[in-house]
């Protein structure tokens, strides 16, 4: 077995890459990267057949599994009452105390969406997830001098790894970048294990972006084969899976059944899901999303789908999550009541509807949060009971969208908020607040995509304009503009030309670019 071979060194890496943790993700590496690499050709291949008219469905061959009575292994006893949950990066160790110490049930330290996966990211990711555990991580604020550290009593932890498809291009094994989902995981777990078992509690992540059973079979073999190497009891490793692609919504009980020894909670990931409508029918102009500030969970094929996770969930023993709010507390008192109000009918519409719990993206969205949920949960710890039984959701009720509407105005936030994210992220911040909303890959995916979507089908505005290149072209040039003025003297410090070469490649296209990370990855291992 050869060594992993790293491509860059910053300060606590050998903290985290021991060598009996490097064994371990040798180990996983040598029998899951090739496994990982077929099931993303076969994403490609399905995605081909999407593109020709075979649209997504519920897949014939396994009716037996939706249609037989199973459920997955019994959940442990701090992952049955999830009412609430906050999520960020677990790079910056401030936010990782904080949201720890706040007032919800669960905090899900994000790989993902929220962290650019600059190499020093990783290492402090992993490290301060580890201090976290060991109830040792502290933080002294350089500007103020204020000391952070944990309260006695701390929310779950849960860890999100990357997805399938990102590779980790710091790392290299017999040659070949590695996934970066084996790194994530295999460093959490090896790490973590014994100390979560100690405090009575196991091993719980988060998995993004499925889009077939099959790439939940992988998952439930990693999972096997990672508690019989480090002698671990069978469902030690628990996850939760993001439902927050197309083509998995019609796998959800698939999914399940394949991780039934694992799973613990199917998510709503609602604004990657949106982006994966448009990416996975982008090329059928009978698709045409409108407007992305009007798709609220209200929308017919969102609310189909809420409903459809929900009743797939509590059928098969394991809790229905709810989706993200993106909005965060703003100084301008209007602004702000507008936004509270939003985050309230929200909540409201998913705790009704039998979600078990939802997420939120800064602490002072928690007491709406909470109060939706207590409303309707009162001294129980979820909705299990909640069947939805009678609720006969088709595959026409999830394809059901609202009447077309695109705005000059949504296509001008989309063209700032996508730049303004794509440079955040060069720049190695994954999560950024921009308008009164906290951005993350998710959220950027739908503002770059839809505008793929429009062009492509040289869509018309309310303004009457078509969106051609040259439309596309000056608008983008005149937005650039405005940011501009917006930040000042900073804009001239910010890598917006190249965030801007990026964008632009993602929207003059043929074909909807499967994740604007891929190639934002290469600009930031190019500069690590």
């Amino acid at each position: 077995m050869s060594d992993l071979l790293f491509r860059c060194s910053v300060d606590g890496q050998d903290k985290i890459f021991t060598s009996e943790c490097n064994l371990f993700l040798s180990k996983l590496i040598e029998n899951f990267a090739n496994p990982i690499r077929e099931v993303l050709q076969a994403r490609q291949t399905r995605q081909q057949a999407f593109d020709a008219g075979d649209m997504p469905d519920f897949d014939p061959t396994t009716a037996a599994i939706r249609n037989q009575d199973w459920q997955v292994a019994p959940l442990p006893a701090d992952l049955q009452d999830r009412r609430l949950e906050i999520t960020g990066p677990p790079s910056d160790k401030k936010m990782v105390i904080n949201a720890l110490n706040a007032n919800v049930k669960c905090f899900m330290a994000d790989f993902e969406d929220s962290m650019s996966p600059i190499w020093k990211n990783v290492v402090a990711g992993q490290i301060n997830l580890r201090d976290a555990v060991r109830g040792t991580i502290s933080y002294d604020a350089p500007d103020t001098g204020k000391h952070y550290q944990l309260n006695d009593e701390t929310a779950l932890l849960l860890c999100r790894v990357r997805g399938l498809h990102l590779p980790e291009a710091h790392i290299t094994f017999n040659g070949d970048i590695v996934p970066a989902c084996l790194i994530d995981f295999g460093c959490y777990l090896f790490h973590n294990h014994q100390a979560l078992r100690d405090k009575g509690t196991g091993v719980y992540y988060y998995i993004p972006k499925l889009e077939h059973y099959t790439e939940a079979r992988i998952w439930a073999n990693i999972f096997a084969f990672a508690e019989n190497e480090l002698q671990l009891p069978k469902s030690t490793i628990r996850a939760t899976m993001l439902i927050e692609t197309f083509p998995a919504v019609f796998q959800m009980d698939e999914i399940l059944y394949e991780l039934r020894d694992y799973a613990a909670a199917l998510n709503c990931g609602r604004w990657d899901y949106i982006f994966s409508f448009i990416k996975t029918l982008g090329l059928h102009k009978q698709f045409l999303l409108a407007d992305r500030s009007t798709l609220t969970m209200n929308a017919p094929f969102l609310s189909a789908y809420s409903r459809l996770l929900i009743k797939t969930c509590h059928r098969r023993g394991v809790l229905a999550m709810g989706g993200m709010a993106a909005f965060i507390p703003s100084r301008d008192e209007a602004v702000n009541k507008l936004a509270m109000q939003k985050v309230q009918n929200d909540k409201t519409l998913e705790a009704n509807n039998g979600h078990d719990g939802t997420w939120i993206a800064h602490p002072g969205l928690a007491p709406i949060a909470y109060d939706a949920f207590n409303a309707v949960l009162g001294d129980n710890k979820n909705q299990m009971s909640i069947t939805r039984a009678n609720d006969n959701i088709t595959t026409q009720d999830l394809y059901e969208l609202p009447e077309f509407n695109a705005s000059e105005a949504s296509v001008r936030d989309n063209i700032k908020i996508a730049l303004q994210y794509i440079e955040a992220w060069l720049d190695g911040d994954g999560c950024r607040a921009i308008y009164n909303l906290m951005e993350d890959a998710a959220t950027a995916e739908i503002s770059r995509s839809s505008i793929w979507q429009l062009a492509k089908h040289q869509a018309v505005l309310d303004s009457g304009k078509i969106m051609d290149k040259a439309t596309i072209t000056t608008l983008i040039d005149e937005e650039v503009l405005v940011v501009k003025q917006e930040l000042g003297e900073r804009f001239n410090e910010t890598g917006f030309a190249k965030a801007r070469d990026i964008f632009e490649a993602l929207i003059f296209t043929d074909n909807c670019p499967s994740f604007l990370t891929l190639p934002c990855y290469d600009e930031i291992v190019a500069g690590d």
